[in-house]
């Protein structure tokens, strides 16, 4: 396995000092295992392991059970330590320095707050703290000769009655570092029309949402992403593959017959946030094999679609852009062009003004050239 914090190279260049764009990728997802050792016992919080390789260990274990349920109650753990301002500075700011290290110039991140108040905290000041530490990261990474720029996308858990509450909050803190709003959790009997009135709330504000949709449940949750949540992107969207059907093959060209959504979301370019790690293990793709190689990832970027790739949860799958990258390459014998694709489609993607995704786009091609 490619060592997470490690590097790759392709056609003689290094995969982590390219410039990468990284959209879907959660804080409670992203902790290093040592400060989780340190926060909880600083708390008097008990870990199923108190050395950090082997905690490190136990995330990956019990996230490879090919259920998304199961691997979501990993992240008790993780929450269970950002419950203070503290936690949740210390958290975003190494979010920030290990994205940065691993050559991404640009990350919208995304976390729930209303999984942070245990601790006393209100809904405002755990924002905040989370742009504290986002802000401290983002002055280290300069110092130490890196730029980076990281924007937060405020979730709500869609099995939980509070999406309105979070829908207003990330419209207050919009001017303060949020740049979004996110459903996530489990997808199957949670579509986005039951959060009608979150989304007319962002919605009336023109704040931009993507929506998890595509990973737990299939085509109904994205076409609810679409059509109830007014989804800009697609959290995962993997799942769109259901709505292709391969009628043929005419050389080494893969003929393909286009269901109604697919189209859409093709014709479209509704950005498809990837995670082909995660998708392996939550069984997002199972029905499609094992192996990575089996990931419709290849189909879906061979056929137009406005493919990114992402991290998810670092932590869990023990994995960094550069190795999710780096396992691509090795399946699919992709690129450098191919790598700077990926790149571009998440900068056009990216929740930002037209003028600054200009600016990222042009920061990444000259990334790239030289």
């Amino acid at each position: 396995m490619i060592d997470p914090f490690g590097d790759a190279r392709v056609e003689g260049v290094s995969i982590r000092s390219l410039p990468k764009v990284s959209l879907h990728d959660h804080l409670d997802g992203a902790l290093r295992p040592d400060t989780i050792v340190e926060l909880a016992e600083a708390a008097g919080i008990d870990l199923p392991e108190t050395d950090p390789t082997r905690l490190a260990g136990w995330f990956g274990r019990q996230s490879e059970t090919g259920s998304l349920e199961k691997y979501l109650e990993t992240f008790a753990v993780t929450t269970s330590v950002m419950q203070t301002r503290e936690g949740l500075v210390r958290v975003a700011r190494e979010y920030v320095q290990d994205i940065a290290e691993d050559g991404v110039v640009y990350g919208e991140v995304r976390w729930a707050p209303e999984q942070h108040t245990a601790g006393g905290l209100s809904l405002e000041e755990a924002v905040e703290a989370v742009q504290e530490g986002i802000e401290e990261g983002e002055d280290e990474a300069s110092d130490a000769g890196r730029s980076i720029r990281v924007g937060q996308l405020l979730t709500a858990m869609r099995q939980n009655g509070r999406s309105p509450e979070i829908a207003r909050l990330a419209v207050d803190f919009r001017d303060e570092g949020v740049v979004g709003f996110d459903l996530a959790g489990p997808e199957e009997g949670f579509p986005a029309s039951r959060h009608r009135e979150a989304i007319d709330i962002v919605g009336a504000a023109f704040l931009p949402t993507t929506i998890h949709a595509g990973e737990g449940a299939g085509l109904d949750s994205i076409r609810s992403a679409l059509l109830d949540g007014r989804a800009l992107r697609l959290g995962h969207g993997v799942r769109i593959a259901e709505d292709l059907e391969v009628v043929g093959n005419k050389g080494e060209e893969v003929r393909v017959r286009f269901g109604d959504l697919a189209r859409w979301v093709r014709d479209r370019e509704i950005p498809l946030e990837l995670s082909p790690s995660s998708n392996m293990q939550t069984g997002a793709v199972a029905q499609w094999g094992s192996q990575l190689e089996d990931h419709p990832f290849d189909l879906l970027y061979q056929l137009g679609f406005a493919v990114t790739v992402n991290t998810d949860n670092r932590l869990m799958s023990r994995t960094s852009l550069t190795r999710e990258l780096s396992q691509l390459v090795a399946a699919f014998g992709y690129g450098l062009d191919d790598i700077e694709t990926f790149q571009l489609n998440a900068a056009a993607a990216a929740f930002l003004p037209v003028e600054e995704r200009e600016e990222l786009i042009e920061l990444i091609g000259e990334g790239f050239e030289d």
